[in-house]
């Protein structure tokens, strides 16, 4: 569910992307809406608390009773929530007709200063960062650059109240598109969770329009069940311990199935057949495919790629009106997308992950 705007939210509006699916570390980002002035009707709106919304009401008794909390508290929490209209509209997805474009997705995440602050950010963290990487076989270089990619290493973080996006994604989902609104209420309950185990306040969280928080934009439902207290303090703190949000985002990728020393990706050029190319891309990022199906269909991996005995996934990157590009992801490219469900996600956070490996 670390998505998809105010902050680097904004980063799959120039691949056009949506909201994904299901809930990965936070969910992708929607596309940047212009500014625009609240009339007074619509700032009324945005300042409705949910204090006196019955079924925001029941909401808070029902998870008050599923997991042993108090009741009224709960209820006079929720009721502090505030529906946020600016929620509303960024949860949208992109204009029809929006193209795709991988290069201007790119340039958004690949830049010297990015790459001098991951820097600094692994000098900073290299304990931490090779016991995650003994620990779970992630590399410190694609740690670094999920940080890098989701909050410019905690420059950008989001600056709404967590509980006001996600109860207003919970009660007040816009129309005009899939309703999700299920999928908020659970983060909403995973928020209350979160909060009763930490001890923590969950009117005082700030995060992005969707209720991803911290550094690695973990959902609540991904803090309790992938986060970790790294450096044993008894706490997991995403917002100011990096030891934790280091260890959290290794622990995310080796729980989705990362595979130590694996390659992320091939070089491949694509069938010249258009039938074929379509059988190679109808899983999309999935891997289904050998390196011997690949070259059945005639697409010619690299030298590296002919020899890897797993499956992998013929993904395509467009690029507006030139001409697309293509890879072949690996079982380490698909676990990236879990973190945000997106191919063009996956490869900023690899290529950021190169920049930051030949930095150093």
């Amino acid at each position: 569910m670390p998505l998809i705007p105010l902050r680097r939210q904004l980063l799959a509006a120039l691949a056009g992307l949506a909201l994904p699916a299901a809930a990965p570390a936070r969910p992708e980002a929607a596309s940047p809406r212009p500014t625009k002035v609240a009339r007074p009707a619509q700032a009324a709106a945005s300042a409705a608390a949910y204090a006196g919304h019955p079924e925001a009401m029941a909401f808070a008794d029902a998870v008050a009773a599923a997991h042993g909390l108090d009741a009224a508290r709960v209820r006079a929490q929720l009721g502090q929530a505030r529906r946020q209209d600016s929620v509303r509209r960024l949860v949208m997805p992109p204009p029809a007709g929006v193209a795709k474009n991988w290069a201007a997705y790119r340039a958004r995440f690949i830049d010297t200063q990015r790459v001098q602050a991951g820097l600094a950010f692994w000098r900073a963290q290299e304990r931490w960062l090779a016991l995650a990487e003994e620990r779970w076989g992630v590399p410190p270089a694609i740690v670094v650059a999920i940080v890098g990619v989701e909050t410019f290493y905690g420059r950008v973080m989001g600056n709404f109240r967590v509980i006001d996006a996600l109860a207003t994604l919970a009660f007040d989902f816009p129309p005009g598109r899939r309703d999700r609104s299920a999928f908020f209420r659970s983060e909403l309950e995973e928020l209350f969770v979160l909060a009763q185990r930490e001890g923590s306040d969950p009117l005082a969280v700030k995060g992005s329009y969707a209720g991803a928080m911290g550094l690695p934009q973990f959902m609540p439902s991904s803090v309790n069940r992938y986060a970790v207290d790294f450096d044993g303090d008894g706490h997991i703190d995403l917002h100011a311990n990096p030891a934790d949000v280091v260890g959290s985002v290794a622990h995310y990728l080796a729980a989705f199935g990362w595979q130590r020393g694996m390659p992320t990706h091939y070089g491949v050029a694509v069938p010249v057949d258009s039938r074929d190319r379509a059988v190679l891309l109808g899983p999309d990022i999935l891997p289904s495919f050998t390196a011997a199906d690949f070259a059945e269909r005639g697409a010619q991996l690299d030298a590296a790629g002919q020899a890897h005995t797993g499956p992998l996934a013929l993904v395509e990157l467009q690029n507006g009106d030139l001409a697309p590009s293509y890879v072949a992801g690996t079982q380490n490219f698909y676990v990236i997308t879990r973190y945000n469900w997106s191919s063009y996600y996956a490869m900023a956070v690899i290529d950021l992950a190169a920049a930051l490996q030949r930095g150093r």
